[in-house]
């Protein structure tokens, strides 16, 4: 971020606090003075400290604060209001207790790249909820990257095409080959889906594989509070480049361009570079900070601000989510 980052307030009931991060990304970390934090009271007591500090540094980590589900929703349920279901969705997870959700289930060798959150939806959270309730033997970090410095770190012509075309995001769903239409919408009817993408301003074609969708994004959006603007786009992860070589080299084989699994082009339709796909990657890992879980973790991110992924890991792991807030052109 630009200049100097001002410091959370030092205690919070029953909290101290700190900043920890670099110039690009700080969280604020807060840590109850002795034993374990009555979660529930205190995001309560200082529901609007805590969003004063999400809407200034994007991210708040408090430690031996949740251990299960079920005080997750309430934490969650008392900072950012009513929990929010995970609809349109891109990758699998599991729900665990009422709107509380595995983290994405990917293998645990596989990195997950940095991503606001739905930021290829017309509708996504504002404020996202984790809690580590089984930290990795080795790794598993959830890495943080403020998009406001990613903008700051990329090229200004590059910000101003994804600025002036946005993002055109493509799916082909069929079976076998991520998710089906069926999980991604959570419903067996056709006409719900129908309905879904008509009302979300989304295109559609029904296959004899399955069904595609083309649908166009913004690639920015203006931090409400600093009036700075926040890179928040799926681009990079939609891009056929984000796959290993050889999976891209088959599936190019086997598909049509409009039939890959998912792809994304600037919103006129026109390719997006591979260079340019590798210069947001690197302003993405530039500006990259990540803390170790423990168990009893709580982070909060405002999803406008701050984008996360996932380390590969060693041995169990959970980290559990929730959802608040809607964003977006249906609010």
């Amino acid at each position: 971020m630009n200049g100097p980052v001002p410091a959370p307030p030092a205690v919070l009931g029953d909290c101290r606090g700190r900043l920890d991060g670099t110039s690009l990304t700080a969280l604020a970390v807060y840590e109850p003075d002795t034993g374990d934090l009555d979660a529930v009271r205190w995001a309560t007591d200082h529901r609007a400290r805590l969003m004063e500090i999400l809407a200034v540094h994007g991210a708040v980590l408090v430690r031996r604060a949740v251990y299960d589900a079920e005080t997750l929703n309430a934490v969650a349920a008392a900072v950012g209001g009513e929990l929010l279901t995970y609809t349109e969705r891109s990758t699998p997870r599991s729900q665990v207790s009422g709107n509380v959700y595995t983290s994405t289930e990917y293998p645990a060798n596989q990195t997950i790249v940095q991503h606001n959150e739905s930021a290829y939806s017309a509708s996504y959270p504002l404020w996202l909820f984790f809690a580590s309730t089984v930290p990795a033997e080795t790794g598993g970090e959830t890495p943080l990257a403020d998009s406001r410095s990613v903008v700051d770190e990329l090229p200004a012509d590059l910000v101003a095409r994804f600025r002036d075309k946005g993002v055109l995001y493509t799916r082909a769903y069929r079976e076998g080959m991520g998710l089906t239409w069926q999980e991604s919408f959570q419903t067996e009817d056709r006409h719900q889906v129908e309905e879904y993408c008509r009302e979300h301003g989304i295109e559609y074609t029904w296959t004899d594989d399955g069904l595609r969708t083309r649908h166009r994004r913004p690639a920015l959006v203006t931090d409400p509070v600093s009036g700075r603007e926040s890179w928040f786009n799926q681009a990079h992860l939609f891009h056929t480049s984000n796959l290993p070589p050889a999976t891209r080299e088959a599936l190019s084989e086997m598909f049509d361009e409009e039939d890959m699994p998912r792809s994304a082009y600037y919103g006129d339709g026109t390719p997006i570079t591979d260079e340019d796909m590798d210069l947001i990657r690197a302003a993405l890992e530039k500006c990259v900070h990540a803390f170790p879980w423990e168990r009893g973790d709580l982070l909060m991110v405002n999803n406008l601000l701050v984008s996360h992924g996932r380390r590969p890991y060693t041995g169990q792991r959970q980290t559990l989510v929730a959802m608040a807030g809607k964003g977006g052109d249906d609010r």
